[in-house]
């Protein structure tokens, strides 16, 4: 509930605004801390205040539903809430626990003071939406924390823990308790109190000798960026306006911050950051639904997905049995998990103490009635329905009723698996994608007799696993996969054509993806490198040629970029008319998470309603035109053309 609260304590105002679950504000939250301020400001009792955030965080920022909205540029403003708390004669302290982000540590920074929690999370994390800050956080924070420090955290979007920021004038109290508590102490200090009227961020100066220098590096380095992003390069040209007079430099913030607003780069992260919010709605699964415990894993399979994840289970914090079929097996997979841990630990990124404690969770065995007591069991073996059956029937004769089991399947039908069973509701898809505990992306495949609360277990699993969770239909390589195929059979039609490896990847990586098709193969595994350039390639690539009488022909990188991207969109056009995805923003979570899709394109179906539908099916007839390769592949989806002909787009579906 949106609600603002103020109590005395004493002389000083303590001002609460909640706005659940991340007290976004909103206008309802802005209104509602204005009114309050002014009321602060009025009453001759109240001789500081303090600001702060219910549900033991400040804020997560601004609400980016209402971008674009009246509700944006309703009264009171972000920027007009700044100028009441800055601007009023008594002090006003802001106490920051959790997170504070974006437009809510803008307010902060607009305080006179700031306690902070010392585990508390700041940031400007506007870059990844595409923006910068636009309420003053490029102004204000290089003249609390410097060019340097500032630079790194706006350029990047990442947040920064108080304890960090300890030395800088950004903080004036670090506490281990509530900084609310802290923040009256110092509020009813002689300092704050008597010092009239209070100082302000905005009149500090501001002068960094390095400025220049520092701002071309920043700018050297953002060119290695793929496609180049406009948002982090105008980031680094508000910091150097920091060095103008400040209402001059919040000028070229507030300018920029309007120009992003309206990019195509801006548009497609919003949607990406609002696609991965609307995954996690799915049809039949509302809060009541129960979720059965998640207290001891079982994999099935010591491969390297199978260790792969053991290892992302042992890092959600659960114990986890590991099963295989001869001791050989298991060693090799134990040394594998071992591995991806000892690797961690000499990069840097994890204690040794604590590997050890979660390699004491591994419970490796080559027993299944090892496994009856686990909770949830995933099935981690070779891609062959009669092995899967095998493994199913030995888990549904051991382990106890209740008891989730999933089967990693990237293609194979999980309905038919589950029929394998004598309780098919139990049985459903964890589709991991390589490596399971780096890669971000769980496909949950919900087949046709999967019970609600097994589902939700399953969700539950994905989000203690730190994963973007898209539910899928069953169907022969579910959403993710199914498209892959006819995007890699285009890769490889556009080098029988004409084009070189070499230049498909070229071109679809200067589009954004983070590898190309056959980078993505070399990594995986060719029987021949093809994307090396090599004359060996070139030899074998002519002579394939001749064999299917083909004079290759210049092909050009829009047909490159065009033809892979609309092989993904009408085949998703086929996914979503089909049920398998139950929307058309799942289709862009599973290609931006799972898939290297570019994010600042908003993933294939976005792109195509951004394109124009109709665009997109005027290219593929023309490409239907091709004698070679599959002509099916270019028959266009009837609800793509459906769409196309009524003007519409597939977000309205």
């Amino acid at each position: 509930m949106v609600e603002t609260t103020c109590r005395l304590d004493r002389a000083v105002a303590v001002i609460t605004f909640a706005n659940p679950p991340v007290n976004g504000l909103s206008h309802a939250v802005r209104a509602g801390i204005a009114t309050a301020l002014e009321r602060a400001q009025a009453d001759a009792a109240v001789r500081a205040i303090v600001l702060t955030g219910a549900g033991s965080l400040f804020s997560g920022g601004a609400d980016i539903r209402e971008f674009g909205t009246p509700a944006s540029t309703a009264d009171p403003t972000l920027h007009r809430l700044i100028e009441l708390v800055e601007a009023g004669p008594k002090p006003v302290i802001a106490a920051i626990a959790g997170t504070c982000l974006g437009g809510g540590f803008e307010l902060a920074l607009s305080a006179h003071y700031r306690v902070a929690a010392a585990d508390a999370r700041l940031g400007l994390p506007e870059v990844k939406l595409g923006l910068i800050p636009g309420a003053g956080g490029t102004q204000r924070l290089p003249r609390l924390i410097g060019a340097e420090r500032a630079l790194d955290m706006i350029v990047t979007g990442e947040p920064v823990t108080a304890s960090a920021l300890a030395t800088t004038p950004l903080l004036n109290r670090i506490v281990k308790g509530d900084p609310v508590a802290a923040a009256v102490e110092l509020a009813e200090s002689p300092d704050v109190i008597g010092r009239r009227p209070p100082a302000r961020v905005r009149d500090l100066p501001f002068v960094e000798p390095r400025l220049a220098a520092l701002c071309e590096a920043a700018r050297a380095r953002l060119q290695s960026g793929r496609p180049p992003l406009p948002a982090p390069h105008r980031a680094v040209d508000a910091v150097e306006a920091a060095a103008l007079p400040f209402d001059q430099g919040l000028a070229v913030e507030r300018r920029a911050f309007v120009e992003l607003m309206a990019s195509p780069e801006s548009r497609g992260l919003r949607h990406a950051f609002f696609a991965e919010r609307a995954a996690t709605k799915v049809d039949g699964i509302t809060p009541a639904t129960p979720v059965r415990p998640l207290n001891e894993a079982a994999v099935v399979g010591a491969g390297a997905m199978g260790a792969a994840i053991a290892v992302a289970l042992l890092d959600a914090g659960l114990p986890v049995w590991v099963l295989e079929t001869d001791q050989a097996a298991l060693d090799r997979g134990r040394e594998r998990i071992a591995g991806i841990y000892d690797g961690q630990v000499k990069k840097g990124k994890l204690a040794a103490e604590e590997r050890d404690r979660r390699l004491a969770r591994l419970r490796p065995t080559l027993s299944v009635e090892s496994l009856a007591q686990a909770d949830v069991a995933i099935e981690a073996v070779f891609e062959s329905l009669e092995v899967k059956r095998d493994v199913f029937l030995a888990l549904d004769r051991t382990m106890k009723p209740g008891a989730v089991l999933a089967t990693n399947t990237s293609t194979l039908d999980v309905d038919a698996i589950a029929g394998f069973t004598r309780r098919p509701s139990d049985v459903l898809g964890l589709h991991f994608f390589s490596p399971a505990n780096v890669m971000r992306l769980l496909e949950v495949v919900r087949g046709r007799a999967t019970a609600p609360d097994a589902l939700a277990t399953a969700l539950s699993l994905g989000k203690a696993l730190r994963k973007v969770t898209v539910v899928a239909g069953v169907g022969d390589g579910f959403i993710g996969n199914r498209m892959l195929e006819g995007y890699t059979k285009q890769a490889w039609y556009l080098v029988e054509e004409g084009a070189t490896p070499v230049q498909v990847d070229r071109a679809i990586e200067a589009f954004g993806f983070a590898m190309g098709p056959f980078r993505v193969g070399d990594l995986v595994g060719h029987d021949v490198s093809l994307a090396v350039p090599a004359p060996a390639a070139d030899q074998l690539i002519a002579e394939h040629r001749a064999e299917l009488g083909i004079v290759p022909r210049q092909v050009s990188d829009d047909e490159i970029v065009d033809r892979l991207v609309y092989a993904l969109v009408n085949e998703g056009a086929r996914i979503l008319e089909e049920g398998i995805a139950a929307q058309a923003s799942d289709i862009d979570v599973v290609y931006l998470t799972g898939y290297g899709f570019p994010r600042a394109r908003g993933g294939p179906m976005f792109y195509a309603d951004e394109v124009g539908l109709g665009r997109v099916v005027e290219r593929v007839r023309e490409f239907a035109g091709h004698r070679h390769g599959d002509p099916g592949c270019w028959t266009p989806a009837p609800l793509l053309e459906r769409l196309a002909r009524e003007g519409r787009r597939f977000d309205s579906v």
